[in-house]
């Protein structure tokens, strides 16, 4: 029996794991833990050429010399969108599947000899991230870097079954389960029927997603507390005539950490400048224009993310950051950032019963529902579950390598009906 490999890569975080031969799932583990962030980082080193770095190491090379350095984040959120054909870092073009391929092959590199003669399964969202998103697209380019990173024949599998199949090694009779999987850019759902074995049987009844999850979360804190510090709201005038609002589109970028490099563009800086010489408030736009061109973005994400966490955990919580001159001391009710949240978790909703509607069922035929990713430890969304099947069904566990070892065990259930 050929080794069973399942690797998730995610919008934020990748995992890679493994079965063993007893059946057993493992999670693989680089020096710096499981969960393997989904960046990468370039920068000119000695004589003048190009050294990248990916992971905790690209964070830290970023971190070090952010302003001499370009660092890449969310690569997955771009996969099914037809806009993104290159980029250019350096001064060498970049497709999308070679930046993803450069990350993989870092993301793997320990882990050669385990997948030598490996059966692989990689994960894919039910809907890719975007609004004119195509997922034909997404898939076809996810296989291309994996293809890039020396591996072209991995099968897909959906991101949320695997979970499931993960959630099912602890059942010992048949059960519809409903599995909802958070990443950091999808939500992603699947009803699934599982039959105990051996051999397991596994039933797809129905899917559904939506391009929304963690990240969406951020950007509601960025929106609604550090945009109006940067002059979202206020008026600029041109001629001195009326007063018009400052560019919306800017402060959207900028609280969307997949978007923030396109605001380092030196048109769009010209762009703010010239809009920052007749406004309400031309100090506020220098400081938007001083923390993108200062690569302050990151350290931002990281706080604004710090505070979500502490909001599934307590009523209030307090975002700090500082840059420079610009400073954020801001305390935020778990209240007030649910109604923030409020049209994503609509939305979250609208996709769980079009799961249901596809499998053609009512909430009541489910009998496990089982939440895994970091989303699902948001209290409101935990409730959104809760009150459509009941608290004593909903489940939550595995919230960062459940979907990386379902994959696994899916590829060992491949392997064992090919043998």
């Amino acid at each position: 029996m050929p080794p069973a490999i399942g690797i998730d890569f995610g919008t934020t975080n990748s995992v890679v794991a493994m079965v063993h031969a007893d059946g057993r799932a493992q999670t693989l583990s680089h020096a710096t833990g499981e969960v393997f962030r989904s960046v990468l980082c370039f920068w000119t080193g000695d004589r003048g050429r190009a050294r990248h770095a990916a992971g905790p190491a690209a964070i830290d090379a970023y971190l070090e010399e952010p302003f001499e350095s370009r660092l890449i984040m969310s690569m997955k959120s771009y996969l099914a969108q037809n806009s993104f054909i290159e980029t250019r870092i350096l001064g060498r073009s970049w497709t999308l599947e070679a930046l993803v391929g450069l990350f993989l092959n870092e993301l793997l590199a320990p882990f050669r000899a385990e997948l030598a003669g490996a059966r692989i399964t990689v994960g894919r969202p039910v809907r890719f991230v975007g609004e004119r998103q195509d997922d034909g697209l997404g898939e076809r380019r996810l296989r291309a870097a994996f293809a890039a990173a020396g591996f072209p024949n991995v099968e897909v599998g959906l991101e949320p079954a695997a979970a499931g199949h993960r959630f099912a090694q602890d059942l010992d009779r048949a059960a519809t389960v409903l599995v909802a999987d958070f990443g950091g850019g999808t939500s992603d759902f699947s009803v699934l029927r599982f039959e105990p074995g051996p051999p397991r049987r596994v039933a797809a009844l129905g899917h559904g997603g939506v391009g929304i999850a963690g990240d969406a979360f951020d950007y509601r804190i960025i929106d609604h507390v550090v945009s109006p510090l940067l002059g979202k709201g206020t008026g600029y005038s041109v001629m001195g005539g009326e007063m018009l609002p400052v560019p919306p589109a800017w402060f959207t970028s900028f609280a969307r950490w997949n978007q923030l490099s396109m605001m380092r563009a030196p048109r769009t800086l010209r762009d703010i400048a010239e809009v920052a010489r007749t406004a309400e408030h031309p100090e506020k736009l220098h400081q938007l224009i001083r923390l993108v061109e200062e690569e302050a973005g990151y350290a931002l994400y990281r706080a604004v993310s710090g505070v979500k966490a502490a909001l599934s955990r307590a009523e209030r919580a307090r975002l700090e950051f500082r840059h420079g001159g610009f400073a954020v001391s801001a305390e935020i009710g778990r209240r007030e950032f649910e109604g923030w949240i409020a049209p994503e978790l609509a939305r979250i909703g609208t996709a769980v019963d079009a799961a249901l509607e596809d499998a053609g069922m009512e909430p009541g035929a489910v009998d496990r529902v089982f939440l895994t990713g970091g989303t699902s430890l948001v209290p409101a969304v935990r409730r959104l579950f809760e009150d459509r099947f009941g608290l004593r069904r909903v489940v939550a566990g595995g919230e960062f390598v459940s979907v990386a070892e379902g994959l696994a065990l899916m590829a060992r259930e491949e392997a064992t009906a090919t043998a």
